[in-house]
């Protein structure tokens, strides 16, 4: 296959996350024969799953998801949020794996958020606080970290103040008062809940700060932390990089839907920004991945979800756990895809996963249409509809606008799925899922490894 000089494949998964992305960037990695892959959003919240052909199995969260592959590079942007203890971890599970040099092949920009351990216990006493309306946190302190970066006069830890052990001293004995403050009414409320003592311990334990600094120290003395001119020198270079989505666009900070959402940016535009930044002039590759059916882990909106299917479709990468809780099934909607489609952007084509898994479900349909048990005239800021049906979830004019963004949620939380019956034979249901979203398919998943993908021609078309 005749391909450009340089190339950028961008990867976003078109809904609540868990479509696969992993493993398709690893067999992008290998079948593209990619250079880099720049994380572009989120941070060590991510659960990337690669399984090889010989058996080894790793969920990437801060290293690339091409690592398995010798050579290429990983490098994290600003846009993504450290967390070096959970970096440090998953190197040691690839150093088990046979991977020995994780650390000589990452970069980190110096920019980049780091999520302390004061950060991350805010982020799950929140939780905790909340008992049964939680927003389906993973519990690592992402929204945490974000939040207090944004405040006035804020103290925000960067990856590149690391290296220097009187900054991180005096960085996290901030973070931490600051949080002792923000959490004293929430703390007081907590008193006695066994499911908070380890988090309050660790706010107010005096030996915490000078072991995390010790081990921000060592963490910086084994990876590259590179300014923000780096990632142009990567992307100069012949060859695919491939830009590494996280979690789903339907969980974006700002078209997600308010508040079960990610302090992220999902959509396409963090890598657009990186590349515009660095005068990229290769060829751009954006791909949108779907599962052949609809998950979510957590809670919020899940218009189609269904009990049946839960049970029948278990995931084993997604297990119940006590931040995101339950992990949820259900039929494909095209409603929410056609929503995620218009608040992403260009798009040029289709990756679609799971596909072997689908043999299981003996009724095969896709969610077509909502209806509402209330009175038509309220869903009219939010929804199309002929008549009592309807038909799209429309894009908000001003998404910052975040009462208007619960109101949607609100609704969504309402409606009933329509269904349509679809056929169950996988050609034809491909072709049906390209009519509906108006998208070619680009690439298909129909098992764990890269050997199980295969190719259309929609990628040839675009590198020709």
């Amino acid at each position: 296959m005749k391909t450009s000089q340089k190339t950028a494949i961008l990867i976003a998964d078109l809904g609540y996350g868990d479509a696969g992305k992993g493993s398709i960037v690893d067999a992008l990695t290998r079948s593209r024969m990619a250079h880099t892959v720049v994380r572009y959003n989120g941070g060590a919240q991510a659960a990337h799953s690669v399984l090889t052909p010989e058996g080894r199995q790793h969920t990437f969260a801060q290293f690339g998801s091409g690592t398995f592959v010798p050579g290429v590079r990983t490098h994290l942007s600003r846009y993504m949020l450290l967390h070096p203890f959970a970096m440090l971890a998953e190197e040691r599970h690839l150093h088990a794996l046979g991977v020995h040099d994780a650390f000589q092949r990452a970069s980190i920009e110096r920019d980049a958020l780091v999520i302390t351990p004061f950060q991350q216990a805010a982020n799950r006493l929140k939780e905790i606080a909340r008992g049964d309306q939680r927003h389906g946190s993973c519990g690592l302190g992402v929204g945490e970290t974000m939040a207090d970066s944004l405040a006035p006069g804020a103290q925000a830890l960067l990856a590149g103040d690391l290296t220097q052990r009187a900054e991180v001293v005096r960085k996290l004995i901030s973070i931490r008062d600051a949080k002792i403050a923000q959490l004293a009414p929430l703390l007081a409320g907590l008193e006695g809940n066994p499911e908070a003592d380890e988090e309050r311990r660790l706010l107010f334990d005096p030996n915490v700060i000078e072991l995390t600094a010790d081990v921000y120290v060592y963490f910086a003395g084994r990876v590259k932390i590179v300014g923000s001119d780096y990632l142009g020198k990567l992307l100069a270079q012949d060859g695919v990089t491939i830009f590494e989505g996280a979690q789903g666009v339907l969980l974006d900070e700002w078209w997600g839907f308010y508040p079960y959402n990610s302090w992220s940016t999902l959509t396409y535009h963090n890598a657009d920004t990186l590349l515009a930044e660095n005068g990229f002039d290769g060829e751009t590759l954006k791909l949108g991945l779907l599962r052949a059916y609809a998950t979510r882990h957590g809670a919020g909106p899940f218009v189609s979800e269904d009990a049946a299917l839960t049970n029948l479709l278990p995931d084993a990468h997604n297990q119940d756990n006590p931040w995101q809780r339950g992990f949820r099934v259900g039929y494909l909607d095209l409603l929410a895809l056609r929503y995620a489609l218009q608040v992403t952007g260009r798009v040029d084509g289709l990756v679609v996963t799971n596909l072997d898994r689908i043999k299981a479900i003996p009724d095969w349909r896709v969610c077509t249409g909502y209806t509402y048990p209330g009175a038509a005239a309220e869903l009219d800021d939010d929804f199309d509809r002929q008549g009592a049906l309807i038909t799209a979830i429309r894009r908000p004019a001003d998404p910052t606008d975040l009462v208007r963004q619960e109101q949607l949620t609100r609704r969504l939380m309402a409606v009933q799925p329509v269904y349509s019956d679809c056929p169950h034979a996988l050609p034809a249901y491909l072709e049906g899922v390209c009519a509906a979203l108006g998208l070619p398919i680009a690439m298909t998943s129909a098992g764990a490894t890269w050997r199980e993908k295969k190719y259309y021609d929609t990628l040839q078309l675009c590198w020709s």
